[in-house]
């Protein structure tokens, strides 16, 4: 299975962007940098587009969903756009009962975590995607040369809501289902990761030029528990866009100690959260693969002078992998300054490719 060849990384539109040259391990043109959450709700332009607008539907209407995911990448001048949608979008697609619910997340009508609920799930309809393929379609049209990253939840992830029905502090549901009745967590996995497939394939052939996969929860696993339960169904969910040959994130919060399993899932890029210093991940990862991060989110509301130097030391450890892509270590918080965030890429951009940043003296005078 091929891209088509109107496909911006087909045709060349950006297959020379910096973001895909340092996914690739060539040497970028500037450092490429794009925030996790950098379209929504930090932005006063995407409040006042969704006043009165659930997110689902949202994530739904094309035109919507495509001026929203275009609003950073105007403000801040970031490297890519990230599509604007939720992990449970597909889920809700599919038919399953799932709301999000302001300031609690994702709610499910009622958990699923039988063997008979896990039997009757419904299969995704292709057509059913089809909002989502607009969406791509209308804002690939608009970035031009700036590539669209596509991304979906892990299978863990969207099985853990699954299972708990809503959120969870420590998803206790899911880690007892896998021990308890593996036949059933298997069911439910491989499950997810079709529909996590799915979704993410959609977005990619409609014009995203890489992708990511975003585990939120896998972080509660144990690296036995990971391997054994959950690696297997998240190489399922990369397998139908592996084969697309567009440079693949795989990313999780608090998976320190799961890089290196992570990284046998099917992707080509390892993001990584903030709490592994970079030159450390590279290592645990056993060198050669470029990496995505890890700026602490935290920063950005602690003060320039504090951020700068943080950011100087992201950089400088950056420089241990083959290709480096900057980003923060978790998403934008709902309180970040916009302003702060377009100061950060210009900064960032500001630091010559192959530079140390921590001799550089334009440094000192940012």
């Amino acid at each position: 299975m091929t891209l088509r060849g109107s496909h911006p990384l087909v045709s060349g539109t950006t297959a020379n962007a910096p973001l895909i040259a340092a996914m690739t391990g060539r040497t970028p043109s500037r450092r490429p940098v794009w925030f996790m959450r950098q379209a929504g709700r930090s932005l006063p332009e995407y409040r006042e587009l969704r006043a009165g607008t659930d997110m689902i539907a949202s994530c739904l209407e094309p035109a919507m969903a495509s001026e929203i995911t275009l609003q950073p990448v105007r403000r801040h001048d970031v490297d890519a756009g990230i599509f604007f949608s939720d992990i449970v979008v597909p889920l809700q697609l599919a038919g399953l009962d799932v709301t999000i619910k302001p300031g609690v997340g994702p709610v499910f009508g009622e958990p699923i975590n039988t063997p008979e609920q896990v039997a009757a799930l419904p299969r995704l309809d292709d057509a059913a995607l089809e909002p989502i393929r607009e969406a791509v379609r209308l804002t690939v049209a608009e970035l031009g040369s700036t590539p669209l990253i596509g991304f979906a939840g892990a299978p863990f992830t969207l099985a853990a809501y699954m299972v708990e029905g809503k959120p969870s502090r420590d998803h206790l549901g899911p880690r007892r289902l896998m021990h308890a009745d593996p036949e059933t967590w298997a069911g439910l996995a491989a499950w997810a990761a079709d529909i996590s497939g799915a979704f993410l394939k959609a977005q990619i052939e409609a014009g995203a030029s890489a992708g990511q996969l975003f585990d939120s929860w896998g972080g509660s696993l144990s690296p036995a528990d990971y391997r054994r339960y959950v690696l297997p169904s998240s190489t399922r969910a990369l397998a139908p866009v592996k084969e697309l040959g567009v440079p693949l994130v795989h990313f999780g919060v608090g998976t320190g100690e799961l890089l290196a399993d992570m990284n046998r899932a099917g992707n080509t890029v390892m993001g990584v959260d903030y709490r592994v210093p970079l030159d450390e991940a590279e290592a645990r990862l056993g060198g050669g693969v470029p990496l995505q991060g890890n700026i602490d989110p935290a920063l950005l509301g602690a003060g320039w002078d504090a951020l700068r130097e943080h950011t100087i030391d992201v950089l400088a450890r950056g420089a241990a992998a083959p290709g480096h892509v900057v980003n923060l270590g978790h998403g934008v918080p709902p309180d970040a300054d916009p302003e702060v965030l377009t100061r950060l890429v210009e900064f960032i951009h500001s630091v010559p490719v192959g530079a140390d940043p921590r001799s550089f003296s334009a440094l000192k005078e940012a």
